[in-house]
């Protein structure tokens, strides 16, 4: 608790780290900010090209049955691969200043979570342009799913923003392992259609009850089944037990290793 209350005391250098981040995310671009709702639309259309009309996956309105994963995995995948750097891209400030190291990767992933919302505007403009029946009680499940995919994407960042201080091959590694991660959870076909084999692979993944429980709210409609919830926040909870406990044991020799 003392812990997290020294944390909550540095809230005005979270809130600094995460609208530099944001305001210096396109800077300079000729589009600027536009690319939050362009960058997931262009992904969108080649995902939608590829398993629609090249390998024909037969979903109704596909392009909407990946919109709804694929916003949310892109959020956590980018939390991960940028995650990982952000003490190194800090280190200046580190070695100078006292401050809870907790505060960088917290920073960084909160802009994520930001730029994931607002890209969630392009989703429901596409959702009502559709036509789609947005079930209002499922609705009230979307902000419990987001803060638990928060917490999840959290709980990884620390682990993996402590260890590249001493692995800095795990920046460059976590690129292979998210493309890997992404084809083993059901962003672009669902849980159904994977071979039987492999569906332990993805009952272990803690991103499966997440992505799930995102087209079942917006996709289909309904409320996600309780177990699908409690897994989700279950995972997440402890991931960010986790990732707390690795961080704080890490974090004691950041400046030696930096």
């Amino acid at each position: 608790m003392k812990r997290i209350k020294e944390i909550y005391a540095y809230r005005q250098m979270i809130f600094s780290l995460v609208k530099r981040d944001l305001k210096g995310r396109y800077k300079g671009s000729v589009l600027g900010f536009l690319w939050t709702f362009l960058n997931p639309l262009l992904q969108l259309a080649v995902y939608t090209m590829v398993f629609s009309v090249i390998m024909r996956a037969g979903i109704k309105d596909y392009y909407l049955f990946l919109f709804v994963a694929l916003i949310p995995w892109i959020f956590f995948s980018s939390s991960l691969t940028g995650g990982a750097s952000c003490i190194m891209a800090q280190q200046d400030m580190v070695k100078k200043i006292y401050f809870p190291r907790e505060v960088l990767p917290i920073a960084h992933v909160t802009s994520q979570f930001i730029n994931m919302l607002l890209s969630f505007i392009v989703v429901f403009a596409v959702l009502i342009f559709a036509r789609y029946t947005m079930n209002p009680l499922a609705l009230l499940c979307l902000p419990i799913i987001m803060l638990v995919e928060y917490i999840l994407a959290l709980g990884l960042t620390m682990i993996m923003s402590a260890v590249t201080v001493y692995l800095r091959d795990m920046e460059y590694i976590l690129g292979i392992i998210t493309m890997a991660w992404q084809f083993l959870t059901p962003v672009m076909y669902s849980i159904e259609q994977a071979p039987e084999e492999v569906q332990m692979i993805f009952k272990i993944n803690p991103m499966t009850s997440v992505i799930v429980a995102y087209r079942d709210i917006l996709y289909y409609g309904r409320v996600p089944e309780l177990g699908t919830l409690l897994s989700a926040v279950v995972v997440g909870l402890v991931m960010l037990l986790v990732g707390w406990i690795v961080f704080d044991h890490l974090q004691k020799r950041f400046v030696e290793e930096l």
